[in-house]
Parts: C-alpha cells; structure tokens; sequence
C-alpha cells in the first residue's frame, strides 16, 4: 500500500461460503481508484486499499448481492505522517440472525432461505411420489408444476447472485453452475431434480455459513469474559460505571468472585485470581498489593482494590481479541492453495461438462437426451457434473479448521498471529531457547544458606522447614537486615527467602552504606555486618577454610555473597536464576513428541548456562553469545534443520525471534505481542508442546478434510460418467461433506486439551 493509500475496513454481512468472499473481493478489486482488497470470509472483514471512498466500495458490494454492516465511515484514528486512515464498519446490526440463536432462527432470519424452507414444502410431493415410491403409481402434472415453482421460489437468489457475478467480475460462480444445472434439468423434462437440486443448494449454503458463523464466534466469546461496568471508588464511595469511562489512574474495588474489569496493580488486599481465561493457568495466582491484575480473570476469596493502568481498549484481553482477529484474517499457505485451486477447478470442471454433454453423442453415436425412464443420456450426466463441481467442501475445510485452532490456542493462553504460523508451528524441527526470562525466572532466587558452624546446606524453599538450623536462619536474618535498605536484585532475593523463613524482621540494621560493586555494610545491634560478594572477601583469611567449598559454588554458576561480622567470617548465601516451574516437563514432552534439537543461546556464563541446563534436561548448551551470535545460531539450525523456532522473552530477542521460522515470546508485555509470531501468555514452556500438538492436530485436520472432499468428488465424477449418479444426491454429498468437514474442523475449538494447562471455564 503506497503512502497516498487509504485503508478502509467493512464488515460484510450475507456471505454462506469462502467462494462469496472470492466474488465479494474480486469485485471490489476491480473498482477504479482499489489497490488491494481482501476479503477474510472467517471473520466477515473487507481491508480495501487505495483512493476509492467508501461509498463506492459499499455500492459494489451491493451490487454483488451483498452487504455491510452499518455503513458509514467511523473517525479515523488521525495518522497524518502515514496518510493512512482505517474507517471501521463495526458488527452486524442488532436483531441480525447469530448461529448462537439456533439452526433454524438463523434459517428463518434470512430471506433466501426462508423461500427456500418454503420451496421445500412444495417440491416434497415429487421427491415422494416421483423419485423415491414411482412404485405407488401416484403422479399429477401438478407435482411437475410444484417442483418447477420450488426451482424458481428457491433459486432466484442464487440466480442473481450468478448474473451479478458474471456481468461484474466476469466470473463463473457455483451459483451459476447450479442455476445452469437447474434450468437445463427442466429442458430434458427432470422437474423434480430441477427443484430439489436448487432446494438443497439453497439450505446447504445457509448451513455452511451457521456452522462457520459457530466457529467464528468462538473468539469473539472472548469479549464477554470482562464485565461492561465496574465498581468505582470515587471520595471514598463506590459506584457503578461503565468500564468505557474509566481511566487510567481510578481505583476500582473488585469483590469476591467477581470478573476484573480492567487491567490494573492491586493497591489492597490479597486474594487469588483465576487467570485462565487471559494466560491458561492452570490454578488460581495469588495476588497482594503490588502485584499486576488483568480484565477478565476471576477474583477469589479477598476484596481489591485495584488501580487502573490501562484503558478498556487497550487492556489485555481487548488486545488479545484484536490480535486473533487479524490472525483469522491471515491465510495459511495450505489456505492460499486451496483457494487457488478452487479458482481453476471450477471453470475446468465447466469444461469438462461441455465435452462430456457433446463428445459421447458426436462421436461415439450415445444419446445426448434421456432415452427412457431410468437411463441417463449424456446431457443429464454433463448437468450432474456441474452440481457435482460444487466446490463448497473443499474451500471451506481448511479456515474453518484454522480458526478452531487458533480460537482454541488463544482460549489456552497461546496466542497465533495467523495460519501461516500455526502451519509452520506444525513443521518445527528444531527448538532454540533463549535463557533469562524463559528457561528460568529472569530473577535471582536463594538457593541455599550455608553458615559456618553448620554441617550442610539449608534450603528455604524445602518443605520440611523445621530442616533449616539455628545457624543458617540466624545468617539468613543478619544479611536481610543489612540488604533490606538496597534496592540490588540480589538483595531483594535475599529478603524474600527471609520473610519466606520468618525471620526477616529479627533484626535491624542502621548506618548503611553500599560498597559499589562489592556489597553493602551497616551496623547491626551494635555490630558491622558486611554482605559482598567473594572478590571481596578474597583477602579475609578467616573464610580460607571454606574457599573450596565457595568456590565450587562460583563454578556451578551460582552467585555467592559471603557474611561478616565484626570482622568474623559467618558463612555464605548462594543464589541463582532458578528455572521456571515447568521447564524440564515442557522440554521432556517436546523431546517425546520428536521436537529436536532443542538448544539453549545464552550471553550468561558457560558454568551458569551449564548449570541451569543440567536442571532441566538440556545436552546442548552455548553460552556467551552477543545478540548477533544468537542470529548466527539459529541461521546455522535453520541450514540444517530449516524448520526452527526460537523462544525468547520478546524483549532483548526480536532480531533470533526474526531469524527463525517461528518465533515465540514468553509473557504480556508490549514486546512480546508485538516482536513475537506466537506468544506464550501464560509464562509457561508448558505451553510451547500444547502448541507444537495444536498446530499438528489442525494441519492433519486439514489435509484430512481436504483429501475427504477430493474423494467424494471423485467418487461422484466416476458415478455421474456412469449413469449411476443424480444430481439431487450429489448436492446431498456435497452438503454431507461440507458439514463433516466443518465439524470435524470445529473438534479443535476443545481438542487437543493441553495437559497441563487448564481450559477457560
């Protein structure tokens, strides 16, 4: 899209199959002044680029027999330095026919059907008495009469809707092979068929678009999981608002099993929040004061107050919805081929009809008109071949099957960017791993105490914390008065462990003072405490005895920070990046599903970068590596395995996660929605094989349907050359096939289930 171009959006009300999305776009691309249109049948939305307004636009539309939602240009968002506006056609008008209303509210809403339901009940007599009990000898020139009537009642939409294709877009549609069909089954005298064939083509698009229509809301149940109101306080009382007139900065109050209306940071209160529904978690998180919240998790046992710190449209779950909406809208590679197929199958098989209405009469003396009752000529099976080309089956598997996967995903806390990512998620090979922030926490955590007149190791994150001697916990509590006062990540990780044991307040510490680089000293109960680290301690003679077993530590990459007090060696504290919850199963399943190698890129040390891989099962390790050396890596796994994705924390990764095939972003932030192909909302790697299974499941649903709709066809093709077929069974085939393929599509809106992941109830 140039610079001068404008990109307007509409959504497009009408649409039963993919092909009407095909006609919808051809036309409009066709206007003068239209650069680009496309056309998502899976979400209804037509992005149009060029000069053209948009009342142009909405004019072809409805010139093609369909139509847009609300017209009329929304503000544009006012990006002047790109001179690209979005004018937004918003939802379906209210009263308009939903799949969540039922089969037959969203049947009986639509004209075209609704002359078809009526249709049906006058072509019932011939399908009786004519085609399935001749035997009774019933018959009625009436029953003919009917049976052409239900043609015309049912078949005039479709017959528009092919003039207006053909006189627009210069196109041959279904719709036209059906009427042609239709018509020249009246011309051989084959009433009933004549009715019948348009009678079910008629519901069977109908039906099409219901079951897409089930699968398209599947998402869009997303944006009922925050609440419209909230519960605001405002001069110390609380009152009802609409969450559109929150802003950042208000405090909202959220009861006890109430939904969170808006992202925000709780300022009071404790509880824990279910936040399935925003990151697939699998139980509820605990939250206290301080800690990030999000709209449409599930608040638990405890009141908060929560203080807003984003907007409603652009809070997590708002964004989510967005972002799976343009990735519906994103074709697939396997997507992209069926469509291009479909535009060269239907006009061959047109062909093809032609040489097989006039070949077997001009050269082989068959008779082109039905010679008796019962026996085909060669016309009839030409006309059959046209309802046989319907190609509504084949197009439709593959975006269905798309959306359900990607719905799904999002529901679990995976987040797709598009079909061509979940295709290429199915082809992985190879897995690289940054190391900070995804293997493991990204925050140093306290591995072990160990104090100088105590035997062995104490762990504050042991069960059993009656294993913690007097020693360690009193060297625990002595460093965490002095660190208490810094604001170092090691010292934070230090006063954790000991409010973690209970004893960080036993003491207090005053006269603090950090020595740069080094530690930190102060005065405690009248004594100088100084917590640095073993380059400082290297001159302290006192500590010789237990160099060796420092240093060992140094060398297993954990981060030691020695005590003193008043100038008497007490012991050491030992921390580290511990490896996320998760990591060594999410790792072991992705081995077990065939995902290999799988390697970590690290700039840490070796011995950290070894010692955390030990932990969780990774063998290939390479440490030390600039940005650029990451890039080096993961361009050297793809020459060799050329299906790579890379997992980073979407913030100091973008240029590996561009390098690789795929790459995927741990977490919520901006980064990661933005840098990443698919992201991991949840923070979890076990949510990386629940992806890899997702994207496997939905490709071999594909070639599944796909091969599924192929064979049916060919199945009918051998039939109808054989006089063996009818035309009103082959558009029963291709409903049978249609609806098989969407269902079977839809299976993955709840399958595979992750397995450590739980779905949003």
């Amino acid at each position: 899209m140039s610079m001068t171009d404008t990109e307007l959006r509409f959504q497009i009300t009408g649409m039963d199959c993919a092909g009407c999305a095909r006609t919808v776009e051809t036309g409009v691309a066709k206007l003068p002044d239209v650069t680009e249109a496309t056309l998502a049948f899976t979400t209804g939305t037509l992005r149009v680029a060029g000069t053209v307004t948009p009342e142009r636009v909405i004019a072809r539309v409805r010139e093609l027999g369909y139509d847009v939602a609300r017209p009329g240009a929304a503000e544009p968002p006012g990006d002047e330095e790109a001179h690209s506006h979005t004018h937004e056609h918003d939802a379906p008008p209210a009263g308009s026919p939903t799949a969540a209303e039922g089969v037959l509210a969203y049947l009986w809403e639509r004209n075209d059907t609704r002359l078809a339901l009526l249709a049906a009940l006058l072509v019932i007599p011939g399908v009786l008495f004519d085609e399935l009990l001749p035997g009774l000898g019933i018959t009625s020139p009436a029953f003919a009469t009917m049976s052409v009537l239900a043609m015309i009642v049912a078949g005039y939409p479709v017959a528009i809707s092919a003039v207006r294709a053909l006189r627009v877009n210069r196109e041959i549609t279904i719709n036209l092979l059906m009427t042609i069909a239709a018509v020249g089954a009246v011309v051989i005298g084959a009433y009933t068929e004549a009715g019948l064939v348009m009678v079910l083509f008629a519901l069977s698009e109908a039906l099409e678009g219901y079951t897409a229509a089930r699968a398209r809301n599947a998402i869009g149940s997303m944006s009922t999981l925050a609440p419209a109101e909230a519960t605001a306080l405002q001069d110390g009382n609380e009152t009802r608002i609409p969450v559109a007139d929150l802003r950042v900065g208000d405090h909202i109050v959220v009861r006890p099993g109430e939904r969170l209306a808006m992202d925000g940071r709780v300022l009071s209160g404790a509880s824990a929040v279910d936040q399935a529904p925003i990151t697939g978690e699998s139980r509820p998180v605990d939250k206290v004061a301080g800690d990030e919240v999000f709209a449409g998790s599930v608040n638990g046992h405890g009141a908060l107050e929560v203080v807003v710190t984003r907007v409603a449209a652009d809070n997590t779950i708002s964004r989510m919805i967005q972002l799976v909406a343009e990735a519906q809208e994103r074709r697939a590679p396997a997507q992209r081929f069926v469509d291009r197929f479909a535009r060269v199958y239907t006009p061959l098989v047109v062909g093809i009809a032609l040489l097989v209405a006039v070949v077997p009469p001009l050269f082989f003396d068959a008779p082109f008109w039905n010679p008796a009752p019962g026996i085909q000529g060669w016309l009839y099976r030409a006309l059959a071949l046209l309802v046989v080309a319907c190609p509504c089956a084949l197009v439709i598997s593959t975006p269905v099957t798309l959306i359900s996967a990607i719905s799904n995903g999002a529901r679990h806390g995976v987040l797709f960017k598009g079909g061509a990512f979940l295709e290429e998620m199915s082809r992985v090979r190879a897995v690289a791993f940054d190391k900070t922030g995804t293997i493991t926490r990204g925050q140093p955590a306290v591995v072990s105490v160990n104090a100088a007149n105590c035997v062995g190791e104490c762990r504050p994150e042991a069960d059993n914390q009656a294993r913690a001697c007097a020693a360690c916990d009193d060297l625990l509590a002595l460093a965490a008065a002095v660190e208490r006062r810094s604001e170092h990540p090691l010292a934070g990780a230090v006063t954790a462990a000991a409010d973690a044991r209970g004893v960080g307040n036993r003491y207090t510490s005053t006269d603090v003072t950090a020595l740069t680089g080094r530690g930190v000293t102060g005065r405690v109960n009248g004594r100088d405490v100084i917590v640095g680290s073993h380059a400082y301690f290297e001159d302290d003679a006192t500590h010789d005895r237990f160099h060796a077993h420092i240093t060992t530590a140094d060398a297993a990459g954990l981060t030691t920070m020695l005590v003193s007090d008043d100038n008497a060696y007490r012991g050491y504290i030992a921390l580290a990046d511990t490896p996320r919850g998760g990591s060594a199963e999410a790792l072991a399943e992705l081995a077990s599903l065939g995902v290999s190698p799988l390697v970590m890129l690290t700039g840490d040390h070796a011995a950290t970068a070894e010692h955390v891989a030990a932990q969780v099962g990774l063998t290939d390790v390479r440490a030390g590596l600039l940005p650029a050396d990451k890039v080096a890596a993961v361009e050297a796994l793809r020459a060799t395995y050329s299906h790579v994705a890379m997992v980073g924390d979407g913030i100091n990764d973008t240029p590996a996660l561009a390098a690789a095939s795929i790459g995927l972003a741990m977490g919520r932030t901006a980064q990661a929605l933005e840098t990443a192909d698919v992201v991991l909302l949840g923070d979890d790697l076990r949510q990386l094989p629940f992806a890899v299974r997702l994207a496997r499941a939905a490709m071999s649903t594909v070639r599944f349907n796909v091969a599924f709709s192929i064979a049916v066809k060919l199945l009918f093709f051998v039939l109808v050359l054989l006089g063996s077929g009818s035309m009103w069974l082959a558009v029963l085939a291709d409903v049978g096939t249609s609806i098989l393929v969407t269902l079977n599509g839809m299976r993955l809106l709840r399958r595979p289930e992750p397995r450590m992941v739980a779905p949003v109830s």
